[in-house]
């Protein structure tokens, strides 16, 4: 896990409780798409998540919620998110 997907997932942890979380940095797939800064990482990532925090609400607010968490990380150059939001733990 790169620092600034584990800095994320830190700040996930704080803000939503997840009782299983995943934080994968994917820029290096993106490479050459707009947002991506040439080295590969930093840029793109994927968010697999599951909280009480996050159940029963529909998926836009579930979206907004871990944006809302991570809206530091975008103004500073995280370019996408690709959320996943689980109702249990996504390995279970």
């Amino acid at each position: 896990m790169s620092d600034l997907a584990k800095q994320m997932a830190d700040c996930l942890r704080r803000q939503l409780q997840p009782t299983a979380l995943e934080v994968l940095d994917e820029s290096w797939r993106h490479q050459g798409h707009a947002g991506a800064n040439g080295t590969g990482y930093g840029t793109h990532f994927r968010v697999r998540i599951a909280s009480p925090l996050l159940a029963g609400k529909r998926r836009v607010e579930q979206h907004r919620l871990v944006y809302d968490a991570l809206r530091d990380f975008i103004a500073q150059g995280v370019h996408a998110l690709a959320i996943e939001v689980h109702a249990e733990n996504p390995a279970g």
